[in-house]
């Protein structure tokens, strides 16, 4: 098999494999214990804590580790409003982008029937954010919270987070930037007040995020209070899977220039070839300003899960429908917003170290199998 999927999981990299089996055996503790086994655990924990904040930019007692970053960016969009709500004494205004990860537009919906009033701001055909639309929303009466990505985790596209940042500093509202997509790959956006990531995108083991909270912002606990991770996340943390995961974020910054560099080339082969091979094929996106190993296409007349399926079979694994959503058949809300064809959609992410062999390969598979398809469908109509 060739794994074409590293935008949900990229594989775990050997500087995260080692440093998960040492904590393994010195990492199993209580941190918060005092005797010697806890203040083992608890060095450890503090010193993933300074490689992750390193790669961040941002101050060490600023990063959390949560159980996944699903759970990081809900408790960045709801902390944030919880304290700023509870301070102005009722209900705000959160703006989002329309194309935000599924885990943000449901924190902001639960927000939304609790009485906040929310703009989703809609993106262009290439799934880019409108600067000027954001930062007019943002300066709506009563704003508490923004939220921009600052890439898409289906198409790559990567949003002005930078030019946000500016506006919400202008108006004074705190910005939650979903890196989940961009950690380890990009220079972070300056000017974000909350961050989120998660391990198994950067090449950690799953079930790691991260929770950045900037000094001075406003934030209090949608859960119960809990005196582990600053007093924002409760339970106890699963340290050899944080060690291993503060391991591949400071690998994958380390040494991805070159790699992406290799991706890039493969990418824009995609990009190139497809429309030449398929008929009624379009390619999303802009590869002037998008992730280096994402590309996303969608084919007509072709059901996106059966050519998943079919091109399991021919040895390929790639993604289809929404990047976040329970099920695979789910259309895809990102290409929705774009106004883009949601049938038949496929995601290709390529992980590090993919041959241009096995990129060849796909492209000599795939016309094929989408022929084979539509022909199918054709006897049925």
């Amino acid at each position: 098999m060739v794994y074409f999927d590293a935008a949900s999981a990229e594989p775990i990299v050997p500087a995260a494999r080692a440093a998960l089996l040492a904590a393994l055996d010195d990492g199993w503790a209580d941190p918060i214990r005092l005797h010697r086994e806890g203040r083992r655990a608890a060095l450890l924990l503090e010193q993933a804590r300074e490689r992750a904040a390193s790669v961040l930019a941002c101050r060490a007692d600023e990063v959390s580790f949560t159980n996944s970053g699903t759970t990081a960016c809900h408790l960045a969009v709801l902390g944030a409003v919880l304290a700023r709500q509870s301070q102005a004494r009722g209900p705000g205004h959160v703006v989002a982008s329309a194309v935000e990860h599924s885990s943000v537009l449901n924190a902001v919906a639960r927000l939304e029937d609790e009485g906040s009033r929310v703009t989703l701001v809609g993106v262009d055909r290439d799934g880019r954010v409108n600067s000027a639309e954001f930062a007019a929303a943002i300066s709506e009466e009563r704003t508490v919270l923004a939220c921009l990505q600052s890439a898409n985790h289906e198409t790559g596209t990567i949003q002005p987070a930078a030019r946000a940042a500016r506006a919400c500093q202008a108006a004074r509202v705190p910005l939650f930037v979903d890196a989940a997509a961009s950690a380890g790959r990009l220079p972070l956006p300056e000017g974000w007040s909350l961050l989120a990531a998660s391990g198994h995108k950067f090449g950690g083991p799953p079930g790691v995020g991260l929770l950045a909270v900037r000094k001075g912002v406003r934030w209090k606990s949608p859960l119960p209070p809990d005196s582990r991770e600053g007093r924002r996340v409760p339970g106890f943390p699963d340290l050899p899977a944080i060690v291993a995961a503060a391991a591949a974020l400071e690998d994958a910054s380390a040494g991805r220039a070159d790699a992406d560099a290799e991706l890039r080339e493969l990418t824009d082969l995609i990009r190139d070839r497809l429309p030449v091979l398929l008929a009624d094929c379009v390619v999303h996106g802009n590869r002037a300003f998008s992730l280096p190993h994402i590309v996303t296409f969608s084919c007509l007349y072709v059901d996106g899960e059966a050519l998943v399926t079919e091109l399991d079979k021919a040895g390929f694994s790639v993604s289809s429908g929404s990047a976040c959503a329970s099920e695979a058949a789910q259309p895809s809300h990102v290409l929705a917003a774009m106004g883009a064809l949601t049938h038949g959609n496929v995601r290709i992410s390529l992980p590090a170290g993919t041959t241009r062999e096995s990129v060849e390969t796909f492209l000599a598979v795939l016309p094929d199998i989408v022929n084979r398809l539509r022909e199918a469908v054709s006897r049925w109509v």
